[in-house]
């Protein structure tokens, strides 16, 4: 059994090495896409099967938003950025628990000349690149949010207060506190996924047929919750940031 931290490379495009990881977020983006096209293609006043699914999805993350700004503005704002994160970081989650992932792939000689697995797939959000540019994107978001409703300079003041010594300071807080949204968002998520994915390894391993069936949907169940509350999370901030600092 081989666990690598780091996504493995699998093939190079141009120069560029590609890794599983990388060819996991290509699918799940594929199979968005995919499921937006078809739900949409026929679109009928009475919706049903796809179209039905998708409109009820999108309804229940709209209304979601819309409780805790409760204004249509903010929740139009907001919306396309959470229900983007939401919807990718669940279905790459869900995705990573299919057959073939971590499972299917070639061996590659290493150190000692032991041979190892290198997996085609491996579950997007077990690679701390992808979450951490999940986090880099929620974060520059909220302050293009917040910039977008207050103004540059009077939002900068945030951040750069020359007012006085204690604001200055506080400001200084509030960048620290930035860098470490985006460190604690892509810790917590790969930190979870990738647990759950060496868990699932190690347990196919001593017992590979009834024994990871509990275990496969208590991951489902993590996976959600992990799409939540990173999407939540991203919500929270972003109606904070466009609030006059004066409420908050």
């Amino acid at each position: 059994m081989h666990i690598s931290i780091a996504a493995e490379t699998v093939t190079h495009f141009l120069g560029l090495p590609i890794s599983n990881s990388l060819v996991a977020s290509f699918l799940t983006t594929i199979v968005l896409v995919s499921i937006s096209y078809f739900a949409t293609k026929n679109l009928k006043e009475v919706p049903k099967g796809i179209q039905n699914v998708f409109e009820m999805i999108i309804e229940s993350l709209y209304n979601m938003i819309q409780d805790v700004t409760d204004d249509r503005k903010k929740t139009h704002n907001f919306f396309p950025v959470v229900a983007t994160i939401f919807l990718f970081v669940i279905v790459s989650n869900w995705m990573g628990l299919l057959p073939g992932f971590a499972t299917i792939g070639f061996y590659e000689e290493v150190e000692g000349g032991h041979e190892v697995l290198v997996s085609f797939l491996r579950s997007a959000n077990s690679d701390l690149n992808t979450t951490i540019a999940i986090a880099v994107i929620s974060v520059m978001s909220t302050q293009i949010m917040g910039i977008a409703a207050l103004g540059f300079i009077k939002y900068s003041k945030k951040f750069l207060n020359f007012s006085s010594p204690i604001a200055f300071f506080i400001g200084i807080l509030e960048i620290v506190s930035e860098i470490a949204k985006m460190i604690s968002f892509s810790f917590r998520l790969f930190g979870n996924i990738f647990a759950g994915e060496v868990l699932l390894t190690v347990i196919m391993t001593i017992a590979p047929f009834v024994a990871p069936l509990p275990f496969m949907a208590m991951e489902l169940f993590v996976g959600f919750i992990q799409a939540l509350v990173f999407a939540m999370l991203t919500l929270v901030f972003m109606n904070m940031a466009v609030m006059p600092h004066e409420e908050h």
